[in-house]
C-alpha cells in the first residue's frame, strides 16, 4: 500500500465491525452507510441534509466518511443552551428515497443496515439491563425491506410490532432474535462510537 492510500484510510481505520483493513471499503459501503444514516436526517430549507446528534462522536465519522467521497461535510452546535449537534452536507448522492434492495452487494448491504441502526436502531445503556437489538421507524414498508435483507444476511428476527398504538400507531418496532445477536454484532456491527462499545462490553464482537 502506497503512502497516499494509507493516508486515505487511516481515518477509517477500526470502524469495521469485522476489524476488515480500511482500504477496503468501497465507495458503495460508505455511500450505503451514510444512505442507512440518512434516516436520522432532514433537508433544510437551503437544500442542504442535516442530521443532528447530542454530542459529536459519531457526527466526526460521518464528516470523515464524506470526505472520503469527496464532499465537504460540517458540524455546528445547535442553540446556545442544547447539548445537540448537528452535521450539514450537500452531498448530491443522498436520496431519503432511495431503495436498498437495489444494493446487490453483501457488504454494501450490511453497510447499509448498519448505518440505519447507528441512526435508528437502540440497545440497552446499562450492563444490569436483559441485552436486546431493536430497529425503529414510522415507515413500515422500509420496516419489511430491512427485515428481509437482514435475513438474507443470516440474521433472525421477530415479527415487525407497533408498542403502543395509543401513543403512535405509525411507529414500528423489529427486534434482532436473541440467538442471532452475536450475527447482527459480527455482520452489521455498528461504526457509532458508543453503540460499538457497547457491543464490546457485552462481548458481542
Amino acid at each position: 500500500m502506497n503512502s497516499q492510500s494509507a493516508g486515505k484510510s487511516s481515518d477509517l481505520v477500526g470502524m469495521t465491525p469485522q476489524r476488515l483493513h480500511a482500504e477496503l471499503l468501497s465507495q458503495e459501503e460508505i455511500k450505503a452507510y451514510l444512505q442507512g444514516a440518512l434516516h436520522d436526517g432532514t433537508f433544510s430549507q437551503n437544500h442542504r441534509y442535516r442530521i443532528s446528534q447530542k454530542g459529536t462522536e459519531w457526527l466526526e465519522v460521518l464528516r470523515k466518511m464524506f470526505g472520503r467521497l469527496g464532499h465537504r461535510s460540517w458540524i455546528y452546535k445547535e442553540g446556545k443552551q442544547r447539548e445537540v449537534h448537528v452535521i450539514e452536507t450537500l452531498a448530491d448522492f443522498l436520496d431519503f428515497s432511495f431503495d436498498p434492495l437495489t444494493l446487490h452487494d453483501g457488504n454494501a448491504r450490511a453497510a447499509y443496515i448498519r448505518g440505519f441502526f447507528d441512526a435508528e436502531g437502540g440497545m440497552p445503556h446499562h450492563r444490569e439491563a436483559r441485552f436486546y437489538i431493536q430497529l425503529c421507524q414510522k415507515d413500515k414498508k422500509k420496516m419489511r425491506t430491512l427485515k428481509l435483507m437482514l435475513q438474507n444476511l443470516g440474521v433472525a428476527c421477530g415479527e415487525i410490532h407497533n408498542p403502543s398504538k395509543r401513543v403512535d400507531p405509525e411507529y414500528w418496532r423489529l427486534y434482532i432474535a436473541a440467538a442471532s445477536h452475536r450475527d447482527f454484532a459480527r455482520i452489521i456491527g455498528s461504526w457509532h462510537p458508543k453503540k460499538q462499545k457497547i457491543l464490546e462490553e457485552r462481548k458481542m464482537i
